[in-house]
């Protein structure tokens, strides 16, 4: 599910970058995303075995420009839900390590059947 993840964020032609993944001596982009597998938990169980799995992310977007931030995440709510992914949260203030930069995260679940 990562891999789908950052294919369709890395859609909008932007950094993708896991997060907390940043040198720290490396310059932050003016805007980027970041993700973060917050869990994969099983969710049905059949026969002493999992049914379903979901996975759970947070996805931030941070930039100089406030307005991106708002606007790329709506744009990006819209790709991940066109594309199977459920919104969980649709938005809440990110922190930034970097005065210039404002973040805003939603966290995001994908459901699979599991083989």
């Amino acid at each position: 599910m990562e891999d789908n993840l950052i294919q369709l964020l890395e859609s909008f032609k932007l950094p993708v970058i896991r997060q907390g993944s940043l040198a720290p001596e490396e310059a932050y982009p003016d805007t980027f995303f970041t993700f973060w597998n917050n869990s994969e938990d099983g969710q049905s169980y059949y026969d002493n075995d999992i049914a379903m799995v979901v996975y759970d992310f947070a996805v931030n977007v941070y930039s100089t420009d406030p307005d991106k931030v708002y606007n790329l995440l709506k744009q990006a709510r819209q790709i991940l839900k066109a594309n199977n992914w459920i919104i969980a949260r649709r938005g809440y203030d990110i922190q930034s390590d970097e005065i210039t930069h404002t973040g805003r995260g939603m966290e995001v679940l994908f459901l699979t059947n599991e083989d």
